[in-house]
């Protein structure tokens, strides 16, 4: 592969094939969407799979997962080629997720209930205490919990489930990595629980809206920085 990939973790003893094939996906997808793997770079399995340490089998299954969602494509007798990454694919992933989100967020504002509002402030300070602890993997996963107990108060399971799928385009760790985007994260997610509490709709949807409007810009800003688009 031209471009290193990031640090995976060794495999845990009794995961599933499938399971860590989707890991893998994950990996490299995030890779695509931020930059480090540029677009015209060749994935080669034996590469991928000793950097990550796992086998080529798994790598191979990634790579057939991506090619389906159009982020690399196979080029006969040469291997799979990473896809030119638009400013217009960015922001048509991050519209998509900000409109699921946004009709659930109405849903939750007239739905949830004050247990599930305390449990929200629980996970919000689970969430300021990683942040403190600067980890970014236990902010990744703070962040998580937040946003799924929100999207279940909905009742409007197959609906957060497309949101989830979606979601999978949304680099994590570049954010968790980012002190003032915690810092925002934190002050948005009290205002959001102040607005639940009033049960006021309209701030609950913008201020929901207003997450993913910024982490949109944050990830096209770096990607300029990059020199992706240049």
């Amino acid at each position: 592969m031209n471009a290193p990939a990031t640090p995976f973790r060794r495999p845990r003893r009794g995961v599933r094939r499938e399971q860590l094939s989707d890991e893998v996906a994950g990996r490299l997808r995030v890779d695509i969407m931020t930059g480090t793997l540029r677009p015209g770079t060749y994935i080669r399995l034996d590469e991928t799979a000793a950097q990550l340490g796992v086998s080529i089998t798994p790598v191979r299954e990634a790579l057939r997962t991506l090619r389906g969602e159009g982020m690399v494509q196979l080029e006969p007798h040469r291997g799979h080629v990473v896809v030119p990454l638009t400013r217009t694919d960015v922001e048509d992933i991050f519209w998509l997720q900000g409109t699921i989100a946004k009709e659930l967020a109405a849903t939750a504002a007239e739905r949830i209930t004050e247990a599930e509002i305390d449990e929200l402030e629980e996970l919000n300070e689970a969430l300021a205490a990683a942040i403190e602890r600067a980890d970014p993997r236990e902010i990744s996963h703070a962040e998580f919990a937040f946003h799924r107990a929100f999207n279940l108060s909905t009742g409007r399971i197959k609906l957060a489930w497309f949101l989830l799928h979606v979601a999978r385009y949304l680099p994590g760790r570049i954010y968790a990595g980012d002190p003032k985007w915690g810092a925002a994260a934190l002050t948005g997610h009290r205002e959001l629980i102040a607005a639940l509490r009033r049960r006021d709709v309209a701030t609950v949807v913008r201020l929901t809206g207003g997450e993913f409007a910024d982490a949109a810009q944050r990830l096209i800003a770096r990607l300029d920085e990059s020199g992706l688009w240049d």
